[in-house]
């Protein structure tokens, strides 16, 4: 077949296996997409039904490419046929077809994480609990864990263990506070991110009709990036596979970087126990990175042991070696990192969308920025504000969930005087206190205000009075209009056009704010258009589509020529002709959050490894000898992870103290390929000191044989603790300290940098 001609052997094995339980190990660069691509098509070229195969794929945006690619291969629209997506996309579309089974409305309303914590700070103050130890970030993460382990607010209300470890971290209200959460949620019609994949696993359980429906329709499954899926995730796939099996998993446990999300890498490592009958398939040639770069990733990754072997490689050319750069302080590592772009890419052929500096934390973008800047480099930092996380945006899309779900509290709350009509905090809160009273609905009690009376005046009741109508009024052309036509009516009707337009001659940021919603307006408008005749062609519909968009979705500046800042988690599945990976220092990279256990420590080896695999072409590794935390200058060590990579592919460059510009030539670079450490290898650089003779303002780290049970303790980043526990011996030494305001956490006392208090 003339489309298969273009696969390698093991891609060309993996998308003509149709049947049965199958693995790809796809190692970085090995065009796993393009394998699913042509395995989907190869199976609809087999005979295989559109409407039996889901593909749950990372992003959204994936599928609607991967959709595309697939049509072209085929030479028809059946594409269009598959259930495609990510896992909360095509399971909020599966709730939504059955959410009255469930007690929830049909058009539900989906809460983002801004909406989820905005809840739980009000439930919070209702509990008159104190926000800075309930914090609602934190709060909403350990209820996230909870869900993401099919743990209900019941359940964990049941749990001894659970329940001593809130009571241990102080925090013994955790369990009051999500009951009130799910419950709240429940009222309001709402479900928030994890829900939809903790219903959609409570939906199977409980439902068999349901599950058996999902089991024949979904025949063939198709799974990507496995290695990052979660208990919940695993769940779902491993119910509606339990029939035919034609279960087919992509990923690679090299780069699972995501269990704070809650990705389990056991889920990949142990699909060989579930389908005994797998068959293996390993894509392990490259086809993104130099051989350099190729093979010092896999210098490093090779020391994990908890992996599934093998060796990835490339045909490509030999390339530059990676660079290792010192310098003296945070600072001026921004400033060398950004000389250094534009030298390159001022003597190549690149443009600056070519190039990424990516860190372990967002604090660290600040010294690069302000380098950037100051040579009029355009960049985009990832993970910001997005679009629709605007201000003007929520205000607009809170009046479009109210239309389709009146009784979302939040949307309610923060439309109910936008514009002002004159119905101030305390009316707000009153109406929160009596829905409460009532065990009922924020809209159910200013819809009905003789049945539930809150004792407001007459003035107010008729403003409340004429917004309900206004809610109302929309609502009943939800099955009229489609979706363009009525955001519209609502943009216009609602008053919040007017009130843009008012303020357009203010400034430059209005006039932004305005243009915005002009924009938003103009995305529903080519939604409804690329809907046609459907029947999910309405403002619900849309809705789902923007409360389900991911980060990789929401880009609305892909033609810009820019530098791009981000995290190394934001920039899993991307590729840069130039990475700058700076920061490489002990307890920033690897985390000193991260250090505590072997496995906590091969997650950042991974994310280390994927880190790498985003350069094309170069890669630079930089780290500063010192840098300032929290307001004090501390030395700093390199990184372990470049000492694990082969030394024959780096050389070590640093530049002459006072020097204002990149030093690339070969006279000033110092390319040592001995081992022995960092320091040695920097020792014939002249001007600078190895790090043993370089004078830090950091505590002196105190013997460990020094520490015992019950010591006082301070810590860099935890502050004051007592020590609970000590395991180990010598360098594998580990000492639990509570901290007052964190917990109890366990680390390495060779790494932890503790001070000893003077006992009082």
């Amino acid at each position: 077949m003339s489309y298969l001609s273009g696969l390698n052997e093991s891609q060309l094995a993996a998308v003509t296996h149709v049947h049965g339980p199958i693995m790809v190990i796809a190692g970085a660069g090995s065009g796993k997409t393009r394998v699913l691509t042509f395995r989907i098509a190869h199976m609809i070229n087999e005979g295989v039904d559109p409407f039996n195969i889901l593909a749950l794929t990372f992003t959204n945006k994936a599928a609607k490419e991967m959709s595309s690619r697939i049509n072209t291969l085929i030479g028809s629209n059946e594409g269009k046929n598959i259930t495609m997506g990510t896992f909360h996309s095509v399971f909020a579309r599966i709730l939504r077809y059955n959410a009255d089974r469930l007690g929830y409305p049909t058009n539900f309303t989906i809460y983002d994480t801004q909406d989820s914590k905005s809840l739980l700070k009000d439930i919070i103050k209702e509990l008159n609990l104190d926000d800075k130890v309930y914090k609602p970030g934190m709060v909403l993460g350990r209820i996230s864990s909870a869900k993401n382990n099919l743990i209900s607010a019941e359940a964990y209300a049941q749990n001894t263990e659970i329940l001593s470890e809130d009571i241990q971290s102080r925090r013994p209200e955790l369990v009051r506070i999500y009951a009130a959460y799910a419950q709240r949620c429940f009222k309001a019609g709402a479900m928030d991110f994890d829900d939809l994949l903790y219903q959609t696993n409570i939906l199977l359980r409980d439902f068999p009709d349901v599950l058996h429906y999902y089991q024949q329709k979904f025949k063939y499954i198709l799974v990507d990036e496995y290695q990052d899926t979660n208990y919940a995730q695993y769940l779902i796939v491993k119910k509606l596979a339990a029939v035919y099996e034609n279960i087919c998993v992509v990923g690679d446990d090299a780069q699972s970087i995501y269990s704070f999300r809650g990705a389990n890498i056991q889920n990949i490592l142990n699909f060989k126990n579930d389908y005994p009958d797998f068959q293996l398939y390993k894509l392990e040639q490259n086809y993104r990175s130099t051989k350099h770069i190729v093979e010092a990733a896999n210098s490093v990754i090779a020391r994990n042991q908890d992996q599934i072997k093998k060796s990835v490689w490339t045909d490509n050319v030999e390339g530059n070696k990676l660079t290792v750069l010192r310098t003296l302080t945070d600072n001026e590592e921004g400033r060398q990192i950004s000389n250094r772009l534009f030298d390159l890419k001022h003597n190549s052929s690149s443009e600056y969308s070519d190039f990424a500096i990516l860190y372990r934390t967002n604090k660290q973008s600040r010294s690069f920025e302000e380098a950037l800047r100051k040579l009029n480099i355009p960049y985009k930092i990832y993970g910001g504000l997005s679009f629709y996380q605007r201000k003007e945006i929520k205000d607009l899309l809170a009046y479009f969930r109210l239309t389709t779900n009146p009784n979302d509290e939040e949307a309610l709350k923060r439309v109910i005087n936008y514009p002002k009509r004159g119905i101030g905090k305390t009316t707000i809160e009153q109406i929160i206190i009596a829905s409460n009273n009532y065990n009922t609905s924020m809209w159910d009690v200013i819809s009905n205000p003789s049945k539930y009376p809150v004792g407001l005046n007459s003035g107010t009741l008729g403003k409340i009075s004429e917004f309900v109508t206004t809610i109302k009024s929309f609502s009943a052309e939800l099955n009229k209009l489609n979706a363009y036509d009525l955001a519209q009516t609502i943009a216009k009707s609602s008053g919040i056009l007017k009130d843009l337009y008012a303020e357009k001659d203010k400034g430059p940021e209005e006039v932004e704010r305005y243009q915005n919603v002009e924009e938003l307006l103009a995305g529903i408008k080519e939604f409804t258009i690329s809907k046609g005749d459907d029947e999910d062609a309405g403002l619900a519909d849309f809705m789902i589509d923007v409360a389900l968009l991911t980060d990789a979705d929401v880009n609305e500046d892909d033609d810009k020529n820019y530098v791009s800042l981000m995290t190394i988690h934001s920039s899993k599945g991307l590729e840069f002709k130039h990475v700058f990976l700076v920061g490489m220092e002990e307890n920033l990279f690897p985390s000193q959050l991260s250090i505590n256990s072997r496995s906590e420590l091969e997650e950042e080896r991974r994310l280390f490894y994927v880190a790498v695999t985003r350069a094309m072409e170069s890669c630079t590794l930089s780290y500063a000898t010192s840098r300032f935390i929290w307001g004090n200058l501390v030395s700093s060590e390199p990184s372990r992870f470049i000492d694990e990579i082969d030394t024959k592919h780096l050389q070590f460059d640093a530049p002459q103290r006072g020097q204002g510009r990149s030093l690339m030539g070969k006279s000033n670079a110092v390319n040592e390929t001995f081992s022995g450490g960092l320091n040695n290898r920097f020792k014939s650089q002249p001007n600078l000191k190895p790090l043993s003779e370089m004078s830090s303002t950091r505590p002196h780290k105190e013997n460990s044989d020094a520490i015992q049970v019950g010591s006082n303790v301070i810590h860099d980043r935890f502050g004051k603790g007592k020590v609970t526990k000590m395991e180990g011996s010598g360098a594998d030494k580990k000492a639990t300290i509570f901290f007052p305001h964190h917990g109890a956490k366990t680390v390495l006392l060779s790494f932890a940098n503790l001070t000893i208090l003077d006992e009082d």
